[in-house]
């Protein structure tokens, strides 16, 4: 193989019509963006007679789902995994569970347990307390933390098998004190029936494992059916199907973010190896589909990221769907200095950025939208994927402009707690009445009169 084998995308911004081009990578690389592989077409044709759009395929799913619960949750297990499962068989028997563990080489439980304090220790130094503020004449408000009852948590397994994500989602929650964690796992070698995610789920104490896949899981977690009661936050990674499903039911229950098809952005300069930047572009690229961009100012640096690319494609292991991905969501953008990087990188937004740099910490100031961020050639997106602490969850599509990545605080529940003595409420009742009044709500003030003497109000 050689370089001109690789066709992937190349952006300058001298040229005209590059905020167009830019404009429409971003778009690709959105929920809109329909980032299905030709897989994954084929199967909605088959499964449905028509080319629907991921949204209109998610949204027929989740109404049926509601309407009919676990028939319509098997039904399209069946049609689009092509596994046949009763009420029974839905849930992974807890003795599978058990032998999973049982089974697991040493150094992988060893592996997990180190992994697990890492995450536990970050989850729980960033977890929000209670704050309390007193005020004169018994006047305190405070405001109190509750965990949030019951979680759900998707776990990938089409491509790969995941359990690091059991990590990343279960432990913060964990962190932060829920109690009932639901997995659902598609019932695939690689999702619920992979010993590796059966033994991490046992290892952290979860007994709830349920064999259920795509857009029908997600649905499932949200509104219940028989034998998998419903949820109050549904987290984790997946398929544009299953953030398109996590975004349709938001509002029945609570999400995380649309964390779709992996996405990352390097920023180099002329002294990054060119190696590390290609073997961080195919990373990502791996998850297929997945999206890898590079931003650079220096024009030959990117001609030996291309020649690099060609050549560890050659011998990875998974060459050809990394090569697939970057031919169609991958691109070289070529910048005028590192000003201009930064506010591309702003525009794009991307789930994981790489600050391969000579002084990343100066240009990360110049950044302010990117789900996780990754500083120096030593800090590959792997280790956030695997080890550091903080979640690999992560805002895609652009969403990292409004949204964060998880953490143990987006299993808490806050609650304002308010209380006033006579004393205290006599204190403010001149400034309720002006606001009732301005606003025409004259029995909130009326509230307040009758609790306090007319010599005080």
């Amino acid at each position: 193989m050689n370089a001109t084998t690789l066709h992937i995308t190349r952006l300058d911004s001298r040229r005209d019509g590059f905020r167009a081009a830019l404009a429409a990578l971003r778009e690709r690389l959105s929920p809109r963006g329909d980032v299905v592989s030709e897989a994954g077409r084929a199967r909605t044709l088959a499964v449905f007679g028509e080319a629907l759009s991921p949204a209109a395929v998610v949204e027929r799913i989740c109404r049926d789902v509601q309407a009919h619960g676990l028939a319509a949750v098997l039904d399209y297990s069946a049609r689009i995994d092509k596994a046949e499962l009763t009420a029974e068989t839905l849930r992974v028997p807890e003795e599978d569970l058990v032998a999973a563990h049982r089974q697991a080489a040493p150094e992988f439980l060893a592996t997990v347990d180190r992994v697990r304090r890492n995450i536990l220790e970050f989850q729980t130094a960033i977890l929000h307390r209670d704050v309390e503020i007193r005020r004169t004449d018994g006047v305190w408000l405070r405001e109190r933390y509750l965990p949030l009852d019951r979680v759900g948590i998707c776990v990938p397994g089409g491509a790969a098998a995941y359990p690091s994500t059991v990590l990343m989602t279960a432990v913060p929650a964990q962190a932060a004190g829920v109690k009932e964690l639901a997995v659902v796992a598609p019932p695939t070698p690689l999702g619920a029936y992979s010993r590796d995610i059966l033994a991490v789920c046992h290892a952290l104490g979860i007994r709830e494992v349920y064999r259920l896949g795509g857009a029908q899981a997600v649905a499932a977690l949200a509104y219940g059916v028989e034998g998998l009661p419903a949820v109050d936050k549904i987290v984790g990674p997946g398929n544009l199907f299953v953030a398109l499903a996590k975004k349709f039911v938001y509002g029945q229950v609570d999400i995380d973010a649309i964390a779709g098809p992996s996405e990352i952005v390097v920023v180099a300069d002329g002294a990054a190896r060119p190696d590390f930047v290609a073997a961080d572009l195919i990373a990502q690229a791996e998850h297929s589909p997945a999206a890898s961009v590079l931003v650079s100012w220096d024009e030959r640096l990117l001609d030996r990221v291309v020649e690099e690319l060609a050549r560890q494609l050659a011998s990875a292991s998974r060459g050809e769907l990394a090569r697939d991905s970057l031919e169609q969501f991958g691109a070289l953008i070529l910048v005028n200095d590192a000003d201009e990087a930064a506010t591309v990188t702003d525009q794009i937004a991307a789930e994981h950025l790489h600050l391969a740099t000579s002084d990343p910490e100066s240009l990360l100031k110049k950044i302010r939208h990117a789900g996780a961020v990754f500083l120096g050639e030593y800090s590959p997106v792997a280790v956030g994927d695997y080890v550091a602490g903080s979640s690999h969850v992560l805002p895609t599509g652009g969403t990292a402009r409004f949204a964060s990545g998880l953490s143990a605080n987006d299993f808490l529940r806050r609650t304002s707690v308010i209380h006033y003595t006579p004393a205290g409420l006599a204190a403010v009742a001149g400034d309720v009445r002006v606001l009732a009044d301005r606003e025409g709500l004259t029995a909130h003030y009326a509230s307040v009169e009758i609790r306090v003497p007319k010599s005080q109000s």
